[in-house]
């Protein structure tokens, strides 16, 4: 599996200064650089000193430039900073309009500062992912080599053995498994070892967005195309141009959107959200779902042509539990990832640990499994050469045989 981003510049415009505190704190712990801005215009003057800030994190509501206002001037001035979103519940319907208009994500008030370190570490790397600077798509190249994605079980091997012969492909790639199962990472897989490796990799999580969004994330949207759309905006398919557009969870899209995704897919061309210019794009695309979509195709609720033409060539990807042989290789993997970072010595996991993890179902997969190892390393004693069963979760000890 790739390594973590590399720590990046952070800005944290509220008003509220214990949020900014707090924030301040938390990702210059995590190795980022950070700025803070009291207001919307200082959030502007630092933007213009630091032209290299990879993340803006914003309160929605600031008594000079709302969060809305400071992303229209960034879209304009800074268009390579992404854009995270701090909203109550009261303006949730704000926050998506935003994401419609450019911001990368949104947290809800009050918000769990793990969930929003996430969005950070996604932003940078998708800031990278769509870097012109060929040092960093190296690097990427390198992190999603075949052999740096951990497993060596039979059905794994299946599985590597097809992403290789089909990476070189330009046909559509529909990759099917539960949630945490590492769908992504198969899809990066194939971009970075294709001959598109050197150009954008975008991913798009379709069940995140309304259909309206959706639609304008995908195509893009002109200037006046709907209330609160104040400029113009590129659309994924024109991000990934020459490269990978990957769509997470594709069962989720609605039929609309459906039928425009067809026409890419059949004339590699489509028009901006209130347009009329047709624009022409090469892409290859990737796919992601953990439902049947032939079932969705039964009932009516997803297009067959459009299925045939998503999955010219099938990933299925095993989940965890039929796959135990890979635990202790993607523990000793998670263990080298984390114990560094919590500033741990641990070396390896106690065969008791690891007949724990064994007799688990893992509902959520390799996912929940990495959760679960850096939950250790956290706990663990400093001084701790190797994970012990008292560092697990109630429902993981719980499925050991008293």
């Amino acid at each position: 599996m790739p390594e973590n981003p590399r720590p990046g510049t952070i800005l944290i415009a509220d008003d509220e200064p214990n949020i900014r505190r707090v924030l301040e704190a938390t990702f210059q712990r995590e190795g980022y650089q950070v700025f803070t801005a009291e207001n919307g215009r200082k959030a502007l003057e630092l933007l213009k000193a630091n032209r290299d800030t990879d993340v803006l994190i914003s309160d929605l509501i600031m008594p000079d430039i709302n969060g809305v206002e400071l992303l229209e001037v960034v879209r304009e001035t800074n268009p390579r900073v992404s854009v995270v979103m701090i909203t109550a519940h009261g303006t949730i319907r704000t926050a998506v309009d935003a994401m419609r208009l450019g911001a990368f994500d949104y947290v809800t008030k009050p918000f769990d500062i793990d969930d929003l370190k996430v969005l950070v570490r996604k932003a940078i790397e998708r800031r990278e992912l769509e870097s012109p600077d060929t040092g960093v798509r190296e690097k990427l190249k390198q992190s999603y080599r075949f052999d740096n994605i951990v497993g060596q079980s039979p059905k794994m091997r299946e599985v590597f053995d097809l992403v290789e012969r089909v990476a070189q492909s330009r046909a559509s790639v529909l990759i099917r498994g539960e949630s945490g199962t590492g769908k992504e990472l198969i899809a990066r897989a194939l971009h970075f070892n294709s001959p598109r490796a050197s150009e954008n990799f975008v991913a798009v999580a379709c069940i995140a967005l309304s259909e309206n969004l959706l639609e304008s994330e995908l195509f893009g949207h002109e200037k006046g195309a709907f209330t609160g759309a104040l400029s113009q905006k590129i659309g994924r398919f024109e991000l990934a141009h020459k490269g990978t557009l990957f769509l997470d969870e594709i069962g989720d899209i609605p039929m609309e959107v459906q039928r425009k995704l067809l026409r890419v897919l059949q004339e590699r061309e489509f028009e901006r959200v209130g347009g009329n210019k047709t624009i022409r794009v090469d892409v290859r695309l990737i796919t992601a779902t953990n439902q049947d979509l032939a079932k969705l195709v039964e009932k009516g609720e997803f297009r067959e042509d459009l299925y045939f033409r998503l999955k010219v060539v099938q990933i299925d990807l095993p989940p965890l539990r039929e796959r135990t042989e890979d635990i202790p290789l993607l523990v000793d993997h998670f263990i080298r990832k984390y114990a560094p970072e919590e500033g741990r010595k641990i070396e390896g996991a106690s065969h008791e640990f690891l007949d724990a993890l064994t007799a688990y179902r893992w509902p959520g997969n390799v996912r929940e499994l990495e959760n679960v190892i850096e939950r250790a390393c956290v706990l663990a004693d400093p001084d701790a050469r190797v994970l012990t069963p008292d560092l697990l979760p109630p429902e993981v000890l719980q499925s050991v045989d008293p």
